[in-house]
């Protein structure tokens, strides 16, 4: 393995790029336990004999483990290089899914998806994000934007591909053959990585960026800051999981079946996919504050939107709009960051506030179920995620009332 940092000189390059497509591989095989526990949620839920709270475990452990385990991967590749990470995490998602098709409870199955989230996914978000930032200049943007967007891109084309399994060969069988093809496939991929980033990455400076306290973000103390900016993104996120957790349950729920259900949330992860490079663009031309703004309201409108429509065309429509109004949120958590707080502790903070968001979308899919076992019914859970989107909302509108006082 090449210890040495790469040359500067191949930023923005043809290898840069080809290294940006081995890593939006990674992404995909590396996430793809994310979103195809929600498919098997209703026959876990049937074969062990749980509520719809408890069958929700599996999820919330392994979003709790991958925002914990992003820290720990972190520090790894920053000490050893990607490839040595990359190669444990492999082993980890193959485990993983070995396991959790092997469970004989629904403990087992959610210490399962805490191992491949701990060391599996978190081994192709944060560190793969770092790298890739560091790898480009000119085109950072876009490029983080690509390398952020191989998760959704994931929880497009697993679900249907997993469901499709599960009425072919059984959910058990599914899981086993998914994790040695995708252990296998971060493993190969991973012997890509073995070149270590440039350490100068050349800053492209904005002439119009307006100049910013950033010792006091939004007039605040930074931990203040930080902190509203965690509990924030843990709204919006617990708001957020809510249909890409559900989804299929509910659709089951409805009568139209899981497979209808599994599409849907492919097509919400899709449109995400085109949300979260055209936030991307937006952001650079009004801002995180702004940006996040528009994307908690958009939000919201959307999760209203599944209170009325209960029909099998309109609940495609309100999915495909779900996923192209909230895709540029969490991004803008970034964003913001970078934008208001001292640069040289932006790594460490950005850091904590996407940890927030993770365990937000953590305890939202719990709580989800555990709203629908209180009530029977998954209207109130949208009720509660949008509550929940209403007090991101309201941070997000004091701080950006601050900047405006401020300027």
């Amino acid at each position: 393995m090449n210890t040495l940092p790469a040359d500067p000189a191949l930023i923005d390059t043809r290898q840069a790029a080809w290294r940006l497509l081995v890593t939006l591989g990674l992404v995909v095989l590396g996430n793809s336990s994310m979103y195809i526990v929600s498919v098997v949620l209703p026959e876990v839920q049937a074969e062990f004999g749980v509520g719809r709270a408890d069958a929700s475990l599996p999820y919330t452990l392994m979003m709790i483990s991958l925002g914990l385990g992003g820290l720990l991967t972190g520090r790894m590749a920053d000490r050893h290089g990607l490839m040595p990470v990359l190669w444990v995490g492999a082993l980890a998602v193959c485990g993983g899914f070995v396991w959790a098709g092997l469970s004989g409870s629904i403990w087992a199955f959610g210490l399962a998806h805490a191992l491949m989230g701990f060391v599996g996914s978190s081994s192709t978000f944060a560190p793969l994000m770092a790298d890739t930032a560091l790898w480009w200049n000119r085109r950072r943007g876009i490029a983080v934007a690509i390398c952020a967007s191989g998760n959704y891109i994931a929880g497009t084309i697993w679900p249907p591909l997993v469901q499709r399994g599960v009425e072919t060969i059984g959910w058990r069988q599914t899981y086993i053959m998914l994790g040695i093809f995708c252990g296998v496939g971060m493993f190969l991929l991973a012997t890509r990585m073995r070149q270590r980033p440039p350490l100068v990455t050349l800053t492209s400076a904005n002439a119009n960026a307006p100049v910013l306290d950033r010792s006091r973000p939004f007039g605040l103390k930074p931990s203040l800051a930080q902190g509203l900016l965690c509990v924030a993104g843990v709204a919006c996120c617990v708001a957020m999981s809510m249909p890409q957790v559900h989804i299929v349950a509910y659709c089951t729920d409805l009568g139209f079946g899981a497979a209808r259900g599994a599409e849907m949330l492919s097509l919400m992860l899709a449109s995400g996919i085109v949300s979260r490079l055209v936030f991307g663009v937006i952001s650079d031309r009004i801002g995180g504050i702004r940006t996040l703004l528009l994307g908690s309201m958009l939000q919201g409108i959307a999760l209203l939107m599944f209170l009325p429509f209960d029909g099998l065309v309109p609940l495609y429509l309100v999915s495909a709009m779900f996923g192209l109004f909230q895709g540029g949120i969490v991004p803008a958590y970034a964003i913001i960051i970078r934008e208001h707080f001292d640069p040289k502790e932006a790594g460490a903070r950005v850091g904590a506030v996407i940890m927030a968001t993770l365990l937000g979308m953590a305890l939202g899919g719990w709580m989800s179920g555990w709203v629908f076992d209180l009530t029977g019914s998954y209207h109130a859970a949208f009720l509660n995620g949008i509550a929940w989107n209403l007090l991101n909302l309201c941070i997000a509108s004091w701080l950006f009332w601050r900047v405006r006082q401020a300027g």
